[in-house]
């Protein structure tokens, strides 16, 4: 089965209201074409300088999406251009994000990344920390951002009731927010970013909206 007819039964297979980000991540233009002639728009990449060269080479009308952690260093590079950020994991970044969106007369749109795994090596904030940074005066004042949702990566492991725990998790403090927060200029959730490849299904019974599938779709990574 080929690039295409991959995309097209995994985009059959998902509900109306879930959104497909193709991770594009390690792989060529000349795939990120077959994905894209065959109509997907989005795709994620997980490091900023190959986001950068792809988008300088690729149609202007994909939306990158930056879905590996990002070091604060790096966001000038593609505040011109990016779509959405799913990982912001402090206000540290989200102010960095700001300036450089300011600097390019833009509002960038982010995900809040929870930390909803028992894994170590996962990134995240945990839930009073999301509480303090959505209330604090610092956020409200940030005027190129706008906070659209959640993110979140359940632990890598075979037991599905454990990732449904962990996503089921990640769907209550985002209604939870919600309910609490009311929507301003810089804050509106929307998005429930959770599920991949592996776990996707899984993430769309607990409440996910967006779903970012790669070697479903490309088939395994390369690592070159």
């Amino acid at each position: 089965m080929n690039i295409k007819q991959r995309l097209l039964n995994i985009k059959e297979s998902l509900p109306e209201h879930v959104n497909l980000v193709a991770v594009s991540k390690t792989k060529s233009k000349e795939e990120i074409m077959q994905a894209y002639l065959a109509g997907q728009r989005v795709f994620g990449e997980n490091k900023v300088q190959e986001m950068v060269d792809k988008w300088e080479q690729l149609p202007k009308d994909i939306q990158w999406h930056m879905i590996g952690h990002l070091q604060r260093n790096k966001v000038k590079y593609m505040a011109p251009f990016v779509s959405l950020i799913h990982g912001v994991d402090s206000l540290k970044l989200l102010k960095e994000i700001n300036k450089q969106a300011l600097k390019v007369d833009r509002v960038i749109s982010c995900l809040l990344q929870v930390r909803i795994a028992e894994e170590e090596t996962k990134f995240g904030l945990k839930t009073e920390e999301l509480e303090d940074l959505i209330a604090s005066d610092t956020f409200k004042k940030l005027q190129a951002v706008k906070v659209v949702g959640l993110m979140g990566m359940a632990t890598f492991t075979q037991d599905t009731k454990q990732i449904a725990q962990e996503f089921s998790h990640l769907n209550t403090i985002f209604e939870s927010l919600k309910s609490t927060y009311p929507k301003t200029e810089n804050f509106e959730l929307t998005v429930r970013s959770m599920g991949m490849s592996g776990d996707y299904k899984i993430a769309i019974q607990c409440g996910s909206t967006m779903v970012r599938i790669g070697s479903h779709i490309f088939g395994s990574r390369n690592y070159n």
